[in-house]
């Protein structure tokens, strides 16, 4: 038999939702460190892994204003990996990882040009952390830092290129580095920042690798919807009936979303944590699914046709079935 829509979609979302987690899960950062609590630079000792060694290094707020309130400080958190780094020479080069809206730790283990290339280069691996992400929280805390516009004022590419000017240089002087070039490196927004670090500081950095870095695609300057035009297409050519079956999808959650209840049973049949507000929020969060699922498809296996896959074949699956499928997936 048919089978409904508002059932089909959560259905594809539970069987998904763990490969997609570590992409759509929001990270709250934690407190972070006073700066009356550390000095200039210290190891955080706590959190070293494996060849990795982290710091701490006294980070100025507003690197482009004279104001008394620009001499504010915060933390700034970086690691080092030199077990393979041939010493202060010209042909051993500083491979400097520029961290994008994220933890720390979420690049260490991901950045496979650091992994595969770090070795071969003799290179001294250098990792540092966004301002305002993980524990590089000005102001003292996530709660402070994000309070209002205001002390979201220093959040900004400019501020961020500066403390990864002022981090590089401190690090020459620390591992008496002075002649070892610097390759930047960074991936999506970080590879935007990589590129224009290069452009900016090219005294610091011989060169930059912007992996994956849309560094054409402001406003005005391409097509509206053009990546998503790209994504309809991957899934269009991937499953006809997938595609099709999405696009049906949206005016179905909009059908029950006009319901006087509607959005009660969006909730419901989606079990969001909190009952919805509006349809949007749905539609937003598949919409990052199907977004990503194009954008990364990797392990494990395929996602676009992973996803296809799921859609496509429970379609006509009986309830019954469904709903003891379900509770396997998902005791209650």
């Amino acid at each position: 038999m048919s089978f409904p829509f508002t059932i089909l979609l959560p259905l594809v979302f539970l069987i998904l939702s763990p490969y997609f987690v570590s992409f759509t899960h929001s990270k709250v950062a934690r407190l972070g460190i006073s700066p009356t609590t550390r000095p200039t630079e210290t190891v955080d000792a706590s959190a070293s892994t494996s060849d990795l060694k982290f710091f701490y290094y006294d980070q100025i707020l507003d690197h482009f204003s004279f104001t008394p309130e620009s001499y504010q400080t915060f933390q700034q958190r970086y690691a080092v990996d030199s077990k393979h780094w041939a010493g202060a020479n010209a042909s051993a080069p500083i491979l400097a990882f520029l961290g994008e809206e994220a933890w720390l730790e979420v690049d260490l283990h991901d950045v496979g040009f650091f992994q595969d290339n770090g070795p071969r280069l003799k290179a001294l691996c250098v990792y540092i952390e966004h301002r305002y992400y993980g524990m590089s929280m000005p102001f003292g805390s996530a709660k402070e830092a994000l309070k209002n516009a205001t002390t979201l004022g220093d959040l900004n590419a400019a501020q961020a290129l500066a403390d990864y000017a002022a981090i590089l240089v401190h690090v020459k002087e620390k591992y008496s580095a002075k002649h070892s070039p610097i390759i930047v490196v960074g991936a999506s927004y970080g590879g935007m920042l990589a590129a224009w670090f290069r452009l900016k500081y090219p005294h610091i950095a011989l060169g930059a690798l912007a992996s994956s870095a849309p560094l054409l695609y402001f406003e005005d300057t391409r097509p509206k919807y053009g990546y998503y035009h790209v994504i309809t297409n991957v899934f269009k050519e991937t499953s006809e009936r997938c595609y099709k079956t999405i696009r049906k999808s949206w005016r179905e959650i909009d059908r029950v979303a006009a319901k006087s209840n509607g959005l009660l049973i969006l909730s419901k049949k989606f079990r969001t944590c909190a009952p919805l507000s509006r349809s949007f929020d749905i539609k937003d969060f598949l919409d990052s699914i199907y977004a990503e699922a194009v954008q990364f498809n990797g392990n494990p296996g395929d996602w676009v046709a992973t996803l296809c896959n799921a859609i496509d074949n429970h379609q006509t699956v009986k309830i019954m079935y469904l709903t003891g499928f379900l509770q396997v997936l998902l005791p209650i």
